[in-house]
C-alpha cells in the first residue's frame, strides 16, 4: 500500500524541517517601521521647503540617484539658523543645526520620490560648517545630520561624508549640507 503526501504538505515539512531559525521571523519580534512612521515616533514633522534662493532646484534624479542642492537649518517657524559655531552659536547648536538641516533634506528628498521608504541607501552627504577661525569640530557638528539619517533610516542611512569649515556661507546659515541618495526604480 503505497501513501501519496501531497506536495503542499510535503514543502512545509521540508520548511520546518531544514528552516534555520535567523531565517524565520523572530516569535513576537516588532514590524520595522516605516521612516514616516520613525519620524513621528521622533516627533519630527518634514516641513514644507520654500523656494530655492537662486536659480536652482533642490532636487535632480538621473536614474537611480538623487542629488540634494545645499540645503540650509531650517526652523519650524520658517527661518533659518544662522551665526558662526564657535563664535554665535556652540557646538551643542551647531549640532542640532545640521540635525534641522537633515530634516529640510528629508523633506526634499520625500518631495522628490513620495515615500521615504524608497530609499535604497544614504550614499554621501557633504556638510559645511560656518565658522569662526580656528574652529576643529566640524565633523560634530555635521554628526547632527548624519545621527538623524541613520535613527531615521537605520542601516540605509549610513554614508560616506566630508565636513569641512567655511569662513561663510549664503545668508549666513550655520550649516549647509548636500547629500546623494539611492533610490528604487
Amino acid at each position: 500500500m503505497r501513501f501519496q503526501v501531497p506536495a503542499r504538505l510535503c514543502a512545509l515539512l521540508v520548511l520546518a524541517l531544514f528552516a534555520t531559525p535567523a531565517l524565520l521571523p523572530a516569535a513576537g519580534s516588532a514590524p520595522v517601521k516605516t521612516p514616516e512612521a520613525k519620524l513621528a515616533e521622533l516627533g519630527i514633522e518634514l516641513p514644507e521647503m520654500p523656494a530655492p534662493i537662486a536659480n536652482y532646484v533642490r532636487t535632480v534624479r538621473t536614474g537611480n540617484l538623487v542629488f540634494l542642492s545645499g540645503h540650509g537649518p531650517l526652523r519650524p517657524d520658517g527661518g533659518y539658523v544662522t551665526g558662526k559655531v564657535g563664535g554665535d552659536l556652540t557646538l551643542e547648536q551647531g549640532y542640532a543645526a545640521a540635525r534641522l538641516t537633515a530634516i529640510a533634506l528629508l523633506s526634499s528628498l520625500k518631495g522628490e520620490i513620495g515615500e521615504l521608504d524608497k530609499v535604497k541607501r544614504v550614499v554621501r552627504v557633504f556638510g559645511m560648517v560656518n565658522t569662526t577661525p580656528g574652529f576643529v569640530d566640524h565633523s560634530k557638528v555635521i554628526n547632527g545630520a548624519s545621527d538623524l539619517l541613520v535613527e531615521v533610516l537605520g542601516d540605509r542611512g549610513k554614508h560616506v561624508r566630508a565636513a569641512v569649515g567655511m569662513v561663510s556661507l549664503p545668508i549666513g546659515l550655520a550649516v549647509e549640507i548636500e547629500m546623494v541618495v539611492e533610490v528604487e526604480d
